[in-house]
């Protein structure tokens, strides 16, 4: 079994002892019932980690000791950002948690006119924060020492308009795309996947799409569900060009 990873905001430390941030104390201590000499690791979501062992822990307080730089790589070669239509607030849970477990390195939510969801920028600022903790929470949970980008929602006309000055592999899943991931020539170094919302794309939003470059593909001859969809893709490109193969 894995010992417990614990996210702490960098720097991390310099010297053998460290006390961890108080959250993670307290999950340490009260939810996982951790004790002395038990190992841990800690990272700082920029893709520095220890390894450490508990020295004392108690209270609201838990220092470790014998730290040892952790050389794993959890990291995919493939640099893919998710640009994700908003849709209700479980699922987009979901979608954030599943695509930092799968590799994405950046995540982007749309507003597009079919979302479910639809938030002012107060709400989107709490909301964003909120997604932040879903992918720290994922990266403690699946190894990653790298914390993936969540970006705030974008209005997908504007999001789109600026694609257009943006070189790289570009796909917008639709199910009468023209073509299949596989036939399409390997991306080098990132790809942007684009997903729809419940209701699908507008006319206009698809029209933008492919103005910005953007290539319409399908995955099998099966309508996915929204949250389906952007996990089938993700998956897709890493098993073509990721770390899947």
């Amino acid at each position: 079994m894995s010992a417990p990873r614990f996210y702490c905001p960098p720097p991390l430390p310099e010297g053998n002892h460290f006390e961890l941030p108080r959250e993670a104390a307290h999950h340490a201590h009260r939810v996982l019932r951790l004790r002395a000499n038990d190992p841990v690791q800690i990272f700082d979501g920029e893709g520095n980690a220890f390894d450490a062992k508990i020295d004392e822990i108690g209270g609201k307080r838990v220092v470790l000791h014998e730290l040892q730089t952790c050389m794993a790589e959890a990291e995919s070669p493939l640099r893919i950002t998710l640009a994700q239509a908003m849709c209700s607030s479980e699922k987009m849970d979901w979608v954030v948690q599943k695509a930092t477990e799968l590799g994405a390195a950046e995540i982007l939510p749309v507003q597009t006119q079919r979302s479910v969801a639809k938030l002012s920028n107060e709400r989107a600022e709490k909301r964003t924060a909120h997604w932040r903790s879903v992918i720290i929470s994922a990266c403690e949970q699946c190894g990653r020492n790298v914390l993936p980008q969540i970006q705030a929602p974008q209005e997908i006309s504007a999001w789109l308009a600026a694609m257009r000055n943006v070189a790289c592999a570009k796909f917008i899943l639709q199910p009468e795309g023209s073509t299949a991931l596989h036939k399409q020539p390997p991306p080098q170094g990132s790809v942007i996947l684009l997903i729809g919302p419940e209701g699908g794309f507008s006319e206009d939003e698809v029209k933008m799409a492919h103005l910005a470059g953007f290539t319409p593909i399908r995955l099998g001859k099966r309508v996915l569900r929204t949250e389906t969809a952007a996990m089938a893709g993700i998956t897709a490109l890493q098993t073509l060009w990721g770390d899947f193969l």
